[in-house]
């Protein structure tokens, strides 16, 4: 059935950023096919009120451990050597099929209350077939548009052995429609983690299923040249296909060479700026300056917000941190644009969403802009960035289908509410 959205403003972050101060916009079988001041339907169109609403493209994050959110918080003071022994060795080494499922479903839940409408589910939990099951599993029952970066736990740099075996019966038997809601990645170890001769073997086996790669890449190490950018520079991996997560110890001139490459970045400024031993700074200002275009991420909910309105306040905030006095700030509307347009870039999904526009995937969301904490909207960017929050998210939509109305999302929250308390129980009890 086509749908029409009645009488909201309407921010398309399309390429020339237009904006209806009351618009409407119409799709249909998920695609949409108008966006105008007001657009004339067919008979049977089912029409959604949005008066008193912003209506924005859907969120895009493009990296999160799903699987961890059971253990929401419990890191708040980790370091980064705590969470790696803590969480990725010895809490993770508990996680069983279940645990991943109830997890990464409400971690994907999560996500959708909070208007991402795509997530990047950055999986490093695969230690057999079953977990991954777990995974597409949880993503597709949620209902949110995904990747799943698989990728074998980190442990004292050994990957999962099954790994390259498990990659590709997921690409041959669970994802193998690249138009489907949920699609695969490599979730590669990435040189911070192993050896280059490992990394080469993930990207290789990448590019033979023809699917993205997301690696993290902290740069800015002693040995950086042996293990950074500039190291997969080396070894010809760089390409467009891959995405480059924190970076936030890269110099400038790698960060060149993975633009350079047609390559994207994902940073998380929220746990990059509070998580000692992670760099305690975020690369946003060399990264634009090398001519990259970053994209936000959450990370991990041990340490960070489930949403992307805090994550692009961190980021505006980062940038403008000791900015010269007569520099032009970083606009708010460029923060918007990491967590829409720039992120469905990241994804290779920049021609199906990240903007509001006819041919692009029906994924939107709207909020309320009558809220007391956001009204009155002068400009609609500078009002999201600087003050919404996921309780002011009204309605989400993915694909043409509503997944939260009226502020309540559409789903079974007592069942996963069960199951992730559950996991928590088990997880923690060790």
């Amino acid at each position: 059935m086509a749908t029409v959205i009645r009488g909201g403003r309407v921010v398309t972050m399309d390429g020339g950023d237009r904006e209806l101060a009351v618009g409407d916009v119409l799709f249909d079988g998920g695609i949409i096919s108008a966006v105008d001041e007001q657009v004339t339907v067919a008979p049977g169109t089912e029409e959604l009120d949005a008066t008193g609403m912003l209506v924005l493209p859907g969120l895009v994050d493009t990296h999160r451990h799903t699987w961890q959110t059971p253990l929401r918080h419990q890191g708040a003071q980790w370091s980064l050597g705590d969470y790696l022994e803590q969480l990725l060795g010895r809490i993770g080494a508990r996680f069983r099929p279940e645990d991943v499922y109830a997890g990464t479903l409400w971690g994907a839940l999560s996500a959708l209350d909070a208007g991402i409408t795509t997530l990047v589910d950055w999986a490093h939990i695969q230690t057999s077939p079953a977990h991954s099951d777990a995974s597409v599993a949880a993503l597709r029952d949620a209902g949110i548009r995904a990747v799943f970066a698989h990728c074998g736990p980190i442990r004292a740099g050994q990957p999962y052995a099954g790994h390259p075996g498990d990659i590709r019966r997921v690409r041959a038997e669970l994802l193998a429609d690249d138009g489907a809601p949920v699609t695969l990645a490599m979730g590669a170890l990435g040189p911070d983690f192993t050896d280059l001769d490992t990394t080469a073997a993930d990207f290789a086996l990448a590019r033979e299923l023809d699917v993205p790669i997301t690696a993290h890449v902290a740069g800015g190490r002693p040995d950086s040249m042996r293990r950074g950018i500039a190291a997969l520079h080396s070894a010809r991996l760089l390409g467009p296909d891959l995405t480059i997560v924190h970076a936030n110890g890269a110099p400038e001139a790698d960060l060149r060479l993975l633009a350079e490459h047609g390559g994207s970045v994902s940073i998380s400024p929220q746990i990059e700026l509070t998580m000692p031993g992670l760099g305690a700074c975020v690369a946003l200002r060399r990264m634009l300056a090398a001519g990259l275009r970053p994209s936000l991420s959450v990370d991990s909910e041990t340490v960070a917000a489930s949403d992307l309105f805090t994550q692009m306040r961190f980021a505006l905030a980062a940038h403008r941190t000791g900015a010269p006095e007569d520099e032009t700030p970083l606009p708010a509307r460029e923060a918007l644009r990491m967590a829409t347009t720039y992120g469905a870039e990241a994804v290779g999904f920049s021609g199906r969403i990240g903007s509001l526009e006819p041919g692009k995937a029906a994924d939107l969301i709207l909020l309320r802009a009558g809220s007391v904490g956001l009204f009155p909207v002068h400009d609609a960017a500078d009002a999201v960035v600087l003050a919404a929050h996921p309780g002011m998210v009204d309605t989400v939509i993915v694909a043409g289908r509503t997944v939260k109305r009226g502020g309540r999302l559409v789903a079974d929250l007592s069942r996963a509410r069960d199951l992730v308390t559950a996991s928590a129980e088990r997880a923690m009890a060790g």
